[in-house]
């Protein structure tokens, strides 16, 4: 490896001081206004009254010089077509669900879909997958099958344990009678649902828990024959719904093409030879040339800013918009009187969305981070100077890796952490918490780890599953580059909220129900520099304890998002904690 003094320094801010003079200047002119037909000016430039990031830091990631990504630049026609055709898709999903299995789809598990595919998916639409191999999600065919014959909530009272109990036994016959079942499976389950039947006649004031053991046999009994009954049925939803998403690919593909015609760009592309050096990490490039965009409003509702574009409004804070104006500052090298800069931002708000979905929180704790007093004590102990799942929402640094390089690249993003290598720095991973990812994170670490000699850490927070073990919990646990481990019990520790850009402040924080697993991985030199000794994971901890005084007065929300994984999880295999 080269001496560090034989590193390229990190980037400087894009624009030069006559270009930031020319951006300010277009910052401080009406939103509504337009300098040319196909131009728009930023925002105006608004202090931040409550700031969750620090932009200051700078980086210590080192990485081997890499070629820009091959992805179309963004647009708002094809972003508005992508959304659309996801909302279709999403429908697709909830119909297939209720008609086939007789069951609503599991809460965020679509969006689970989404992060499953995308870690494997070999196609060239940054958000919908079309080119997976299996074609059958493991993670959606997992999550439908925890909701069949019937999802099973969480309870508090007896006769809402009565009502599941006779629910689950009146659906499993019915799903029995209905499919292609043995006569011997038809048998076994007719007979225990009857069995079922009898005692609930005969039990009238049979308490709780009572209710919940009778609920736990049958499920025992007649689980596995419901199980084999629906497996190629929900095997068919899986398919369909990828089939479907690889059609919408094309059709986006196409939209997106024809608008390069328009502009007189060719789909080809000139591949400049990649220098063979390490260098500081830097902001996602795209290899396709800048295109003409759209004009793009804006007006402010008191602290909300009204993205507009075609009648269809993206909403984010002032305080948020700010800090997308100074990403954008730090990191986009083609635009430095901002004229583009509205119409990127409407991209990157409506590109979010299609990914968390239109319902009441859903999607965010997917997006969920870590405190603030976290993360300085992780930079200040650690050396962290970088986020190995983040989005430009969300994000602590203005060095990050997120899921979407295309329209996140202009904002600061490295890209998706999976084909992101470095070769030196201290990290922190906060993943999104879909078992297949993570899995596909440790892999990807551990082989980081095992290929460089220079000083290499990640410190990565994961919920601490046990009822079944995550695969990923399991493999760091064992993984030779494990320094130590921290466990953060259940809601004794908060998370920032996925929605954090829009939502009220009193909601920014919610309380984890999950235990949390902090877990040091580290090779040979990162463990020499950046030790995991008692003082600085006492200060890490005081941290956590920091951040839930501080937002204790405004919020002691939960995540729906989370509590529902959490439930799936534990209804996959028992059913006493309901």
């Amino acid at each position: 490896q080269p001496a560090p003094s034989s590193l390229v320094p990190p980037a400087p801010a894009s624009a030069p001081a006559a270009a930031a003079a020319a951006a300010s200047a277009s910052v401080s002119a009406s939103a509504s206004s337009s300098s040319s037909s196909s131009a728009v000016l930023a925002p105006v430039s608004i202090r931040a009254t409550a700031v969750y990031w620090d932009l200051d830091i700078p980086t210590n990631a080192v990485i081997k010089e890499r070629a820009s990504f091959e992805l179309l630049p963004p647009h708002p026609e094809v972003e508005m077509l992508r959304a659309q055709l996801t909302v279709k898709l999403r429908q697709h999903y909830q119909e297939l669900c209720q008609q086939r299995e007789g069951i609503e789809p599991p809460r965020d598990s679509f969006n689970r879909w989404l992060l499953e595919r995308k870690a494997i998916d070999k196609g060239n639409d940054p958000l919908l997958p079309s080119d997976c191999d299996p074609v059958v999600s493991p993670s959606m065919f997992r999550e439908v099958m925890n909701d069949i014959p019937i999802r099973l909530s969480r309870i508090k009272y007896r006769e809402e344990a009565r009502r599941l109990l006779f629910k689950y036994a009146e659906s499993a016959k019915r799903m029995i009678e209905s499919r292609n079942a043995s006569p011997d499976i038809r048998k076994t389950v007719k007979w225990n649902v009857e069995d079922t039947f009898n005692w609930l006649r005969k039990e009238p004031s049979a308490t709780k828990e009572d209710y919940m053991e009778r609920l736990e046999h049958l499920r025992k009994q007649c689980g596995p024959h419901v199980a084999a009954v629906a497996k190629d049925s929900v095997e068919a939803i899986c398919g369909k719904i990828y089939c479907i998403s690889g059609e919408y690919v094309k059709r986006v593909r196409e939209k997106h093409l024809a608008i390069l015609c328009e502009c007189n760009m060719s789909e080809e592309l000139e591949r400049p030879e990649v220098m063979d050096r390490l260098v500081y990490c830097y902001p996602s490039r795209l290899a396709y040339p800048t295109i003409p965009l759209p004009r793009v409003e804006m007006h402010f509702e008191n602290d909300i800013a009204c993205v507009r574009y075609k009648g269809e409004a993206r909403k984010i804070s002032r305080n948020y918009l700010s800090k997308l104006e100074q990403l954008y500052r730090y990191s986009c090298i083609d635009d430095p009187r901002f004229e583009k800069f509205l119409a990127r931002v409407w991209c990157l708000l409506r590109r979010y969305q299609s990914m968390f979905g239109l319902g009441t929180h859903e999607g965010t704790g997917l997006q969920g981070a870590l405190p603030v007093s976290v993360f300085e004590t992780l930079n200040k102990q650690f050396g962290v100077t970088f986020e190995c799942f983040a989005s430009p929402l969300n994000c602590y640094f203005r060095q990050y890796c997120s899921a979407f390089p295309d329209t996140d690249g202009y904002f600061g993003s490295r890209g998706s952490f999976l084909t992101f290598s470095p070769v030196s720095g201290s990290f922190e991973a906060n993943p999104p918490f879909g078992e297949e990812l993570m899995d596909s994170m440790v892999t990807h670490m551990e082989n980081l780890l095992g290929n460089s000699n220079e000083p290499l850490s990640f410190i990565v927070f994961v919920p601490e599953w046990r009822n079944p073990p995550t695969p990923a919990l399991v493999r760091m646990e064992g993984s030779k580059f494990k320094r130590h481990q921290v466990l953060i019990p259940a809601y004794e520790h908060e998370y920032r909220s996925g929605a954090q850009h829009i939502c009220k402040k009193e909601d920014i924080y919610y309380k984890a129900v999950h235990s949390t697993a902090l877990i040091f991985l580290q090779n040979d030199a990162g463990f020499a520099k950046w030790e995991p000794v008692q003082e600085r994971v006492q200060e890490l901890m005081a941290a956590y304890k920091m951040a839930g005084k501080s937002s204790s007065s405004s919020s002691s929300s939960v995540a729906p998002g989370d509590k529902d994984q959490e439930q799936n999880r534990d209804q996959s295999s028992n059913t006493e904690n309901l």
